[in-house]
């Protein structure tokens, strides 16, 4: 059977929205997850805890320590009191932002706008700009501690597809999140627990961390039907020497390099791809991985279950296997696996 990899349709399949989990599971540790042999086929179901198993000593684990800027605030029109929802996508300089808003009608060029409590923590700002693409470029007034307010006064900006309320910030947080910058969470980590975590070290498995800043785009649908005129959006990514090491050394001695999410493994690649080896590096990426791309350094893969359609499931079929993926996604259907974000894992090896 000849299947056409550039046609958007060849990754769709068959999702019951109910599957779609609206909320993380308790402890992290305890979702399940899916053990999928990329030579064999082969599925086994375990739960994430049992991770630990399958990680030799010797191996080494790629994490994204990346934390989710809490970017979406509500603003009122200091004038009309009107409220208008704002989600930061890119600062500009240490006072203006890029932002998305809703509605647009009521956030003119010029209208001031007060977030938080106004008698407590609370921000300023003026829409100052309106971009071509209808983005509103926005300035703060005193950005004296701006990133402690807005931890104090900003909501997570949850994935489109959750409709619940999320009752603890830190729960759309991996455990090891450390550089403020991303408008969405690197999910895969979100599994891991500091126990978890201890027993993968105590094993001999080095971890180290990488930085990518996961965009917005992420949500961003594919439109075109031909993938090939897909655009992604730039992502800003940093590898230290001291993971670019370790990288290299399970490399060298024969060793697995296994990444802990789509967003690890494209800051990896993007890194094989410009110079042929890791290195220590930083810069942008807008690599797009798709079946037919030969990975550089990726062995082994830890990713949630993907929106139909989209350049991740596109990348985890690059992965395993474009046949090896829908047989995956089928079983967990059936299996009423949990999808998307707050949902279920799978370890491809």
């Amino acid at each position: 059977m000849n299947i056409d990899f550039n046609k958007k349709s060849t990754f769709d399949y068959y999702l019951p929205e109910e599957l779609i989990a609206q909320h993380p599971i308790e402890p992290r540790d305890f979702s399940r997850l899916m053990i999928v042999d990329k030579q064999s086929g082969k599925i086994i179901h375990k739960k994430f805890y049992d991770v630990v198993e399958y990680l030799n000593p010797g191996d080494c684990l790629v994490i994204n320590d990346s934390k989710v800027l809490p970017a979406r605030i509500f603003g009122k029109n200091v004038e009309t009191g009107y409220m208008v929802e704002f989600l930061l996508l890119k600062q500009l300089s240490s006072e203006m932002w890029e932002t998305l808003v809703k509605p647009g009608k009521k956030a003119k060029s010029g209208f001031k706008f007060i977030f938080g409590d106004e008698k407590g923590t609370h921000l300023t700002a003026e829409i100052t700009e309106i971009l071509p693409d209808g983005n509103r470029v926005i300035q703060f007034e005193d950005i004296k501690n701006f990133f402690s307010k807005l931890e104090e006064i900003g909501q997570m900006p949850l994935p489109p597809y959750i409709k619940e309320k999320l009752k603890d910030k830190s729960r759309y947080q991996t455990i090891y999140a450390r550089d403020l910058g991303s408008a969405a969470a690197p999910t895969a980590g979100l599994h891991f627990t500091p126990e978890l975590l201890k027993k993968i070290k105590d094993k001999g498995i080095n971890v180290g961390s990488v930085t990518l800043h996961v965009g917005l785009g992420t949500f961003r649908p594919v439109k075109e039907e031909n993938i090939e005129n897909h655009k992604m959006h730039s992502e800003f990514f940093i590898v230290p020497q001291s993971t670019a090491e370790v990288i290299k050394n399970a490399k060298k001695s024969g060793n697995r390099v296994i990444c802990v999410g789509t967003t690890s493994c494209r800051t990896v690649e993007s890194v094989y791809d410009k110079f042929g080896e890791i290195k220590a590096f930083e810069g942008s990426t807008d690599i797009f991985i798709k079946p037919g791309y030969n990975f550089g350094i990726t062995d082994g893969l830890i990713t949630n279950f993907h929106l139909p359609e989209s350049t991740l499931i596109m990348l985890v079929s690059a992965f395993a296997g474009y046949e090896t993926i829908m047989r995956a996604y089928k079983t967990a259907v059936e299996e009423k696996y949990r999808f998307f974000s707050f949902g279920d894992a799978m370890l491809i090896i």
